[in-house]
């Protein structure tokens, strides 16, 4: 296994509550960055979310019964779903077309549904094994749907930086040097430090209003909306939930090799499914953001060795508590539009190489012309009937819009079961080894 030395599983007895709390902030900056960025770009409340995230970790920790160490902040996979359905023909009951802001809650309501099929796997995990699932989701197959997202995001970035080049490029900048060059905690907190130092020279060049902080209440409930349903939103949001349930595998793979425990046999990938799945309906329900696992935080549990739970509880307990504070909240409203399209620059570029690795890490053949096919047809669709706004039908009087996205997803998983050649086999084994690796090469 990766570590050579005892970790740490009792941190109140062996460090005591003082170091243990101190430990659980630490957790809290390794989130905070990527977390926040969600709302941001999406529009979705920063308060909201951070509940989200507090409120879902504690959830999957009771799931699970507390034995694995994760912490569940905003999900990136999701926000080509967000930009999908704010592009939806959606109208009130007066026929008038909705704002961007208004179709927020019905992309919320996407959420709760793609939760829910973390909920159905786990349960057909459960009943017919992982191997026999996953064979109909290889790698050929969420690989080229996990590329497609940030493709899809590419231009919302380059919109957003062009507002202020020099504040984009800075946090550009910032982030490629805390990646590359960074050691320990800055290279856990890129995005975090790209933000900082970004908002920085926009408070030195003056483009930042701090208005909204001023009028804010210093404490207050944070504004939840009620998530609404939409068919279109619906089939736009539950397909991403594939991908992002491959890279829950990879996550909890990461921490059982960094804690040198199983956690896909113990509590089971069943559990953790089930954890982050119910944590992601919660918080579209109440108009946060999808939840994911988190592999910042895994990143603070390998530097640390300390591989309590209540650590990550802390920083949740955290999360809640800074929820109730509108002052913060507009604070983080505060960041130029700019500093995010930087963020959004790297970080939409991540999401398509993370694809990219997931069909090198699998060793997926692109000599062989099914897998080509495969792949081609999902970014060329995907790409294609994104840029045209995707399908319009109607059944029984209702209509309905299929996203490129939705398309891509869809027809992906049909030609892998169609076609003659899959061979998949998933190999719990391998994920623990590929993250054992990943985990010696970022400290």
């Amino acid at each position: 296994m990766a570590n050579t030395n005892r970790g740490i599983y009792n941190a109140p007895q062996e460090l005591g509550w003082p170091k243990t709390v101190v430990l659980g902030l630490q957790h809290v900056f390794a989130m905070f960055g990527a977390t926040v960025v969600v709302p941001i770009i999406t529009g979705l409340s920063v308060q909201v979310t951070l509940f989200c995230a507090g409120i879902g970790t504690l959830l999957f920790h009771f799931i699970t019964k507390r034995k694995a160490p994760v912490f569940l902040g905003s999900s990136f996979a999701f926000l080509g779903g967000f930009a999908a359905v704010k592009a939806l023909p959606l109208t009130n009951s007066a026929g008038v077309a909705l704002t961007e802001a208004e179709k927020l809650p019905y992309a919320c309501g996407g959420i709760v549904c793609a939760g829910l099929v973390y909920v159905i796997l786990a349960a057909l995990i459960r009943a017919c094994g992982i191997k026999r699932i996953m064979h109909f989701f290889p790698p050929v197959v969420t690989g080229p749907i996990i590329i497609l997202i940030g493709l899809i995001l590419a231009p919302n970035a380059i919109n957003d930086a062009s507002g202020n080049w020099l504040l984009a490029i800075v946090a550009i900048i910032v982030i490629l040097a805390a990646n590359v060059f960074g050691r320990g905690m800055i290279k856990i907190i890129p995005i975090l430090l790209g933000i900082i130092v970004s908002y920085l020279v926009a408070l030195v060049t003056g483009h930042v209003d701090f208005s909204g902080v001023a009028a804010a209440n210093l404490v207050g409930i944070a504004p939840f909306a009620l998530a609404k349903f939409d068919a279109s939103a619906i089939l736009i949001m539950v397909p991403i939930s594939l991908a992002s349930m491959m890279e829950h595998v990879g996550d909890i793979a990461a921490v059982s090799a960094t804690c040198e425990r199983n956690f896909l046999a113990n509590p089971g990938l069943h559990r953790t499914l089930i954890g982050d799945g119910l944590a992601t309906s919660l918080a579209g329900l109440i108009g946060g953001p999808a939840n994911t696992t988190y592999s910042e935080n895994t990143g603070v549990l390998a530097l640390t060795k300390v591989y309590d739970p209540i650590v990550m509880e802390i920083a949740a307990v955290v999360a809640i508590l800074l929820s109730f504070i509108p002052k913060f909240g507009e604070f983080v409203h505060t960041i130029p539009t700019a500093t995010i399209g930087g963020v959004s620059f790297i970080l939409y570029g991540m999401i398509s190489a993370i694809g990219v690795r997931n069909l090198v890490e699998n060793q997926v053949d692109l000599t062989e012309s099914r897998n080509v096919l495969i792949a081609a047809i999902i970014l060329v669709s995907g790409l294609g009937f994104n840029n045209i706004g995707g399908i319009s039908f109607q059944i029984g009087g209702a209509g309905f819009t299929l996203s490129g996205l939705a398309i891509a997803a869809i027809l992906g998983i049909l030609l892998n079961a169609i076609l003659p050649g899959n061979d998949y086999v998933f190999n719990e084994e391998e994920y623990e080894v590929a993250a054992t690796k990943d985990l010696n090469a970022d400290l």
